[in-house]
């Protein structure tokens, strides 16, 4: 079991910050009028690469591919998770820009917040649901223009919310137990053997959404480039987890808004509107609070710990 190496686990969430952007607008790219790639097919060659770039590195560094039934459970809770998560993502892309979408997505540290202390019982005090609800204000300000253009699925991105929350906390349950690159690649395997039977049952009952169309050549280099991207972007978030608490990465995690902002402007010239623009800051803003009021709060913790004896080494 590897101890907590913080400045190691930001610097490789900061890694995953540029690349997740990077690999949604190629998911966008690709969905474009001039690939016409659906997204199912997208989201099944995006996992069918990650087994075949990583089950390979897998083998040739000697790293382990077999895991404990338990461990086996989570990995594949982790797996449906992530196709959910990845599905929902980039059929939002389809409707929205990308800095409003990843924008929205970014509810997620409220839900995880909410759901410790609905289904765990843990203490929250009213700064920080007070937090919660002013950044779902600012939320709401981010999906309002986008809904009155595109209409109902301005509200996919809180579907990908739910869905990463719960792969976070999958993933933060098992990191220490697996090795990262045996875990993507079994994980990238699941997924192949789960999506490949859907696609078979799409092109026999002729199912639009699910069924396999032509990629042209110029798509090629799109798909390798979501490949890869996909399976390192995700590794080095898995990677950050080993080394860091999920409180100590969240911070970083935000900067992934404005590098998709300049994403989504260098790619497909897009900007948030202003109304747009202010909801986003607001979410940040209430987001970074709730982190502080955490951190507050373990401190705390620590010290009444040690007053009373019983911080570290007092059993000793």
């Amino acid at each position: 079991m590897n101890a907590d190496r913080p400045m190691l686990g930001i610097a490789l969430m900061l890694g995953f910050c540029v690349t997740a952007p990077l690999g949604d607008s190629t998911a966008k790219l690709l969905g474009q009028p001039e690939f016409g790639q659906p997204v199912f097919q997208v989201v099944l060659l995006r996992f069918v690469m990650q087994g075949l770039f990583l089950v390979p590195l897998a083998w040739a560094t000697g790293r382990a591919m077999r895991i404990s039934p338990q461990i086996a459970a989570f990995v594949f809770l982790r797996t449906v998770l992530h196709i959910l998560g990845v599905g929902l993502m980039f059929t939002s892309l389809q409707f929205l820009p990308l800095a409003e979408t990843v924008a929205i997505a970014f509810v997620m540290p409220f839900i995880l917040l909410l759901m410790g202390w609905a289904l765990m019982g843990e203490q929250v005090g009213w700064r920080r649901l007070a937090a919660c609800a002013v950044g779902f204000v600012g939320t709401l300000f981010v999906v309002q223009p986008s809904f009155a253009n595109v209409g109902w699925p301005a509200l996919l991105p809180i579907g990908v919310a739910f869905a990463f929350a719960f792969f976070m906390l999958v993933t933060r349950r098992i990191a220490k137990e697996t090795d990262p690159i045996g875990m993507q690649g079994v994980s990238g395997l699941m997924a192949t053997a789960l999506l490949v039977p859907i696609a078979l049952v799409g092109a026999e009952f002729e199912i639009t959404p699910l069924e396999m169309v032509s990629i042209p050549t110029e798509a090629i280099k799109f798909y390798i480039m979501l490949g890869i991207l996909g399976s390192f972007g995700h590794l080095l978030m898995t990677w950050s987890l080993r080394f860091a608490p999920s409180a100590t990465l969240a911070p970083m995690q935000y900067l992934e808004i404005p590098i998709a902002t300049i994403i989504g402007w260098a790619v497909f010239g897009d900007l948030p509107n202003g109304l747009a623009a202010i909801g986003i800051g607001i979410t940040v803003a209430a987001g970074l609070y709730i982190i502080l009021r955490e951190r507050a709060i373990a401190r705390q913790t620590v010290t009444e710990l040690q007053a009373e004896g019983g911080g570290p080494g007092a059993a000793v």
